[in-house]
């Protein structure tokens, strides 16, 4: 069966057996009907932190709330019938123990319908990911530019080159190890991802990596250029909406100004015609 006639949603446990065979695809979602019009076409749908900069308008994924990604994720699970559904942790929600990882995690799963969570960190999220993975938690990691961690990392930088490519393939290895079932890399070297691809058990999900990683990530706003604050050298524009959105909103306007908007097939009679309400 292909994967656009499977009727009922992957789990982890099929993402994770996808390792070397046909590309895993995957977009980010925060609403409903977007999340509807993506559903028929990809394997997963994260729920990511980047709503807060895509449309909240922060400057970081840093001020992401737990509400935001429940009320995101209950948006996006209702538009949903055969994708899978991650949910990201926010910033503080399980870095300062398995445990609060455990408590935050379950709350996101029970209260939104997600089949897994995404979390950031290589070597130093080894010991959380394997408590979650221990207690029926399944764990997509992500490593390379972490954008939870741009003030340690100097801002939003290619990781992995030169010298750090041996702990970016340490942090590779741990995940893994440590039981998460996928790994998205995120503005690491081409060469470095093959390598990490070849290397590790699990599926790699690439975002600004190659595309030799056993699938792919964008967020739709990017791709489908609606957001437009900045572009990543990643990132591909599939179609422009947002240049289009503004054509017609200014277009809107102009009907309005000039009274061509409503027009007579807009408005309503004193009497309804026979047969009509």
């Amino acid at each position: 069966m292909s994967a656009t006639a499977r009727k009922t949603a992957p789990m982890p446990m099929d993402i994770r057996a996808r390792k070397g065979g046909a590309p895993i695809v995957s977009l980010t979602a925060y609403t409903t009907p977007m999340a509807q019009f993506m559903d028929a076409h990809v394997d997963f749908v994260l729920v990511g932190d980047s709503v807060g900069m895509v449309l909240h308008g922060l400057s970081s994924t840093l001020d992401v709330t737990m509400e935001m990604m429940i009320l995101h994720g209950k948006a996006v699970r209702r538009g949903l019938s055969r994708a899978m559904m991650v949910v990201d942790l926010p910033f503080g929600a399980y870095e300062e123990s398995p445990q609060q990882a455990f408590r935050n995690a379950a709350r996101l799963m029970r209260e939104t319908g997600a089949g897994a969570v995404k979390l950031e960190g290589g070597m130093q999220m080894a010991e959380t990911i394997a408590f979650l993975t221990q207690r029926g938690v399944p764990v997509m990691a992500h490593i390379g530019l972490t954008p939870q961690a741009i003030h340690t990392l100097g801002g939003y930088k290619v990781q992995g080159r030169g010298e750090d490519s041996d702990r970016m393939m340490a942090d590779a290895r741990a995940v893994a190890q440590a039981g998460a079932f996928a790994v998205v890399l995120e503005k690491v070297p081409q060469a470095l991802a093959d390598r990490i691809t070849a290397e590790v058990a699990i599926p790699t999900i690439g975002i600004g990596a190659s595309a030799g990683c056993d699938g792919q990530i964008l967020v739709v706003d990017d791709m489908l250029g609606l957001f437009t604050a900045f572009k990543a050298k990643f990132v591909k524009r599939f179609a422009t909406l947002g240049e289009q959105a503004e054509a017609a909103i200014a277009e809107y306007a102009a009907a309005v100004r000039a009274r061509d908007f409503p027009g007579p097939e807009h408005v309503f009679a004193d009497e309804a015609p026979e047969g009509q309400a």
